[in-house]
């Protein structure tokens, strides 16, 4: 959500632009500032980022992005395993191989079962001894890599509209595996079917976010607090898995910009107001969807779906039933339009307390959390900090 001025809003970034009552409001008797989720030396990935504000400092806990994605699908690690992330993308098509762009690292945001026939069809080619592919959600998927090693990989998102020559993976089997299954899947039913429809092909494995099996110490440990997870994403369930957190799943939740916004509200106020849970985190990936999809309208537009589908319906909810509550907003990192990828800088959050009547009259944006002079440098206290009373 977190993103920099931009000269057709105004001047304005998406948040400061976006109509957000609900995200005002509580700003207006909360605390601001800003909070730096990556730290120093590691990339501004949404696996960094989330296990900061999870609580989980990334310099001890992080292993690698897939390997959290893969808890998350019920994949078996062993100790000597590797994951990484196999995405679906979209690659042009009259190049050589080596020589295409990266169109869309997402396919479109493809469905699940289109995805699955896609991968199954790879697997049926490509999976053999020591590599084995599973099914995940969207154009997000898993290959494990029996004895593998940790490589350097490029993030399809970090290389939309450059040619891929220089990105393909080093090690050749990993990169004969991407070629070969372009060759699969260009001319693959659905997506033939799905040019026909003016939708992008998902033509192309991508491989990246290699990392061993992670370790995380149980959140209710740590923090004495019993949670839930909501979240469309792979990445965000393989973090509560690893940290002993319950996953929700909320029918039409998808991960995309209409998702299932007041399902994943209810969820939460559910889990907390008659389940007896302690703590709910609710993620939604589609204001860095459409950052990375370089959409300005759209960004904003995810925004207030935000503010008026999700934090509303929660704010609502919790000040009826005269539950004293905590409510922290805040993007887990920046998704410039300008770069359409994940930058380091600070995020803005926003922590209420319905039993504290502040009166700061401040609204929730990057320019006034800036302002106010709160800045917590190291993401990870933030849950601490959260929870104190």
């Amino acid at each position: 959500m977190a993103d920099e001025p931009i000269e057709a809003l105004g001047g304005k970034t998406p948040l400061e632009y976006a109509h957000t009552p609900a995200m005002d409001a509580l700003a207006a008797h909360a605390e601001i500032g800003l909070l730096h989720t990556i730290p120093e030396g590691m990339k501004p990935g949404s696996d960094t980022a989330n296990l900061s504000v999870m609580g989980y400092d990334p310099k001890i806990y992080y292993s690698g992005r897939s390997p959290l994605e893969a808890l998350s699908i019920g994949v078996p690690m062993k100790d000597t395993d590797v994951a990484l992330r196999c995405n679906l993308v979209t690659l042009s098509k009259e190049e050589p191989y080596e020589k295409k762009t990266m169109i869309d690292h997402s396919s479109g945001e493809i469905s699940t079962q289109d995805a699955a026939v896609l991968l199954e069809a790879v697997k049926k080619e490509l999976e053999k001894d020591g590599y084995h592919f599973y099914v995940g959600t969207s154009y997000r998927h898993c290959l494990i890599w029996e004895n593998g090693k940790v490589v350097p990989l490029s993030q399809p998102h970090d290389i939309l509209t450059q040619c891929i020559e220089n990105y393909l993976p080093h090690d050749e089997a990993l990169r004969r595996m991407q070629k070969r299954s372009y060759e699969i899947l260009a001319e693959h039913p659905i997506n033939v079917e799905r040019e026909k429809k003016g939708l992008n092909p998902a033509n192309s494995c991508w491989f990246w976010g290699a990392g061993t099996k992670p370790a995380l110490t149980s959140f209710e440990e740590r923090f004495h607090k019993k949670g839930v997870m909501i979240s469309a994403v792979d990445l965000l369930k393989g973090i509560a898995v690893g940290a002993g957190i319950r996953n929700i799943i909320v029918e039409g939740a998808n991960g995309g910009l209409h998702t299932n916004y007041e399902g994943k509200a209810q969820a939460a106020v559910d889990a907390v107001l008659k389940d007896g849970y302690d703590f709910a985190y609710i993620h939604v990936e589609a204001p860095d969807e459409m950052g990375h999809q370089g959409s300005v309208e759209r960004k904003v537009q995810s925004i207030e779906y935000l503010d008026q589908r999700v934090i509303r319906n929660v704010m609502e909810q919790m000040d009826a039933s005269r539950e004293p509550y905590r409510l922290l907003v805040l993007p887990d990192h920046p998704t410039p339009i300008r770069v359409r990828t994940h930058t380091s800088d600070p995020v803005p959050y926003l922590l209420y307390d319905s039993t504290q009547k502040r009166q700061e009259n401040w609204k929730y944006n990057e320019r006034e959390a800036r302002q106010s002079g709160n800045y917590i440098a190291e993401g990870h206290k933030m849950m601490e900090h959260f929870f104190e009373r």
